[in-house]
């Protein structure tokens, strides 16, 4: 049983910026790609961020290109994103995501295992 762990979400003003966590257990964590995707209430989940099983590709959407940043330890299990220059309309529940290869997609239909989420929420 594949579990993945969302931590680091909270309140922060525009401009400020926050670090999210994701713990993995129960498979080989370091074999597989990684993702953050995001919903805001009324909203469709949208890809955020992925990297691949090494860390060696990573990959951003558009609306965060320049401000957040992917990276993971596989000696930890963990993948991390790390948010910077926060805006209002990042406020959302933020998921990570297990890969069923090794590349960073965007797609999440090639994503086998999801966290429960954790909400961050930018006040302006």
């Amino acid at each position: 049983q594949v579990q993945l762990v969302e931590s680091g979400g909270g309140l922060v003003q525009a401009g400020g910026s926050l670090s999210l966590s994701c713990a993995a257990s129960g498979r080989t964590f370091s074999s597989y790609g990684m993702g953050w995707f995001r919903q805001a209430p009324g909203k469709e989940r949208e890809f955020v961020a992925a990297i691949s099983w090494t860390g060696g590709s990573t990959y951003n959407a558009d609306s965060v290109k320049g401000r957040f940043t992917i990276s993971r330890n596989n000696a930890k299990n963990t993948v991390y994103l790390q948010m910077n220059s926060l805006r209002p309309e990042d406020t959302a529940v933020y998921y990570c995501a297990t890969a069923k290869g090794g590349m960073a997609t965007p797609n999440p239909q090639l994503y086998g295992y999801w966290g429960q989420g954790t909400q961050v929420t930018v006040s302006s």
